[in-house]
């Protein structure tokens, strides 16, 4: 039986926050004694729970640090199958170990689209054998991304109540990368995946509004690959807009705004939409990376009538904001970054409960993707540190002043993922620290500052807007059932 002490350490979860003792047994929680133990009662506690020697018991020194349950994504891109330029299975899977997350959620708009439980299986499959961390593979709404045929749907297993998915099983249904044009279409594929108990996560984006925002977002992804530094370059090197010598960058930000108040637009439509037709369709509805003061009010008033509606925000939504010709606007990504009420918003939605867990949207390209102006960036790695800095640390935080406790923090990334997924429960419980439930862990410096570089990246995604900021917040290592797969150097 493998054996592990973790000691020393500052145990956090959604409902803990104290000095304790966490001892693992074959990949699961095996107890926690909280209070302030030395190294030698430690050891002799962990030799009288296992009724072992020490010798034969792994001891984890935590350094006063932050352990707590390994962060769950519901929103990931690993490119997989069919893009091994942009993502390979187990750079994905390093990436997110780097970054502290043991259970992901990945999207289907990979070569092939996963539209069929086969694809689902073998995606699930691959990724387990790697044994870094869990994926859950999502599926198509509409199959092969046709925005019209839901047949492939009809072929689901119907999940009882409450029940938490096995692996190969589809636990959310997703046309992410756009959303589904046809509401008609749309409902059909809600009325299936309500009857199967299969959430629906909305990339809503009202798809008119989003053509026509299109040749704005060309004119200016155009003028950049001529006149602005490569996008992996720090966006300090970025010319001043302001600067009436750089009127060809001027331009593509002024396009590239006009873009972006469309894309607002739709995101705030689509929301409500999406909104009334699960309600109808009688669906839970979880809406991806929000990001509209909108689209946010509108999930709010959904809630308060009692609507099977959950959302997420994005670290880079919280973390970054545009104003008016801001050379940031050049940092593409699918939805935009948006203005700073907007990111006071998503601050001030997790704050009072109305988001319900916080997701990467992690979405790597090659630099010459980016440099012809694909949408989205690497963002497993940064997430905590981002979430940390700015929702705890209150760094460039809420305008209120108001900040998140650690635990609060964890609600968000683990705990609160964990309940979306039914993955609190079951034969392999995780999201807390508890005995039996899964022991994926992370182990995080709270107040360590690191500076952003994206050529350090598991991923092969190197770019990101971030690059060369600082992070207040560091993942020092990560742990799979109890066993070491990250450890930052």
């Amino acid at each position: 039986m493998n054996k592990t002490c973790f000691y020393n350490a500052r145990l956090v979860d959604a409902n803990t926050d104290a000095s304790g003792i966490l001892l693992v047994a074959e990949g699961k929680i095996a107890a926690i004694l909280l209070g302030e133990f030395s190294a030698e009662s430690a050891k002799t506690l962990a030799e009288s729970f296992f009724s072992d020697t020490a010798a034969s018991i792994s001891f984890i020194d935590c350094k006063g640090m932050i352990l707590q349950p390994a962060f769950i994504d519901l929103h990931a891109h690993f490119r997989y199958p069919g893009q091994g330029q942009k993502e390979e299975l187990s750079t994905a899977l390093a990436a997110a170990a780097a970054g502290g997350f043991g259970t992901l959620v990945l999207m289907p708009n990979t070569i092939p689209a996963i539209s069929s439980k086969e694809l689902v299986e073998q995606v699930c499959n691959d990724a387990h054998a790697l044994g870094i961390a869990d994926v859950i593979q999502s599926i198509t709404l509409t199959k092969d991304y046709s925005g019209n045929d839901t047949s492939h749907l009809q072929q689901l297993s119907t999940f009882a109540d409450g029940t938490p998915p096995s692996a190969g099983q589809v636990a959310m249904a997703t046309e992410d990368g756009k959303d589904v044009e046809s509401a008609a279409t749309m409902l059909e594929a809600m009325k299936i995946c309500g009857q199967k108990n299969i959430t629906v996560a909305c990339h809503s984006e009202d798809m008119t509004l989003a053509a026509a925002a299109r040749p704005f977002r060309k004119v200016a992804t155009d003028i950049f690959a001529i006149h602005a530094p490569q996008p992996q370059e720090a966006l300090g090197a970025i010319p001043d807009a302001t600067d009436s010598s750089n009127a060809e960058i001027n331009k593509a930000l002024v396009s590239l705004e006009e873009a972006n108040r469309l894309l607002s637009l739709a995101e705030d439509l689509a929301t409500e939409r999406n909104i009334n037709l699960a309600h109808q369709a009688g669906c839970h509805i979880h809406l991806s990376h929000v990001s509209t003061a909108g689209a946010m009010d509108a999930i709010r008033a959904a809630k308060a009538k009692g609507y099977r509606v959950s959302c997420e925000v994005t670290p880079h939504h919280l973390g970054l904001s545009v104003a008016e010709k801001d050379p940031s606007l050049r940092h593409i990504v699918n939805p935009p970054l948006r203005s700073e009420q907007d990111r006071q918003a998503m601050i001030q939605a997790l704050l009072d409960g109305t988001a319900d867990c916080i997701s990467t949207d992690h979405a790597p390209h090659t630099a010459q993707d980016k440099a012809n102006g694909a949408p989205g960036f690497s963002g497993l790695e940064t997430a905590y540190g981002v979430c940390n800095s700015v929702l705890v640390q209150g760094i460039q935080g809420a305008a209120s002043g108001k900040t998140l406790s650690y635990s609060q923090l964890s609600q968000l990334m683990a705990a609160n993922p964990a309940r979306l997924l039914k993955l609190h429960q079951g034969a392999e419980p995780r999201g807390l620290l508890q005995t039996g439930f899964v022991a994926d862990l992370t182990l995080c410096n709270p107040t360590a500052q690191w500076t952003v570089c994206g050529q350090n990246f598991a991923s092969k995604g190197k770019y990101t807007p971030l690059e060369g900021k600082s992070l207040t917040g560091k993942v020092l290592a990560t742990y799979h059932r109890g066993r070491e797969v990250f450890k930052s150097e």
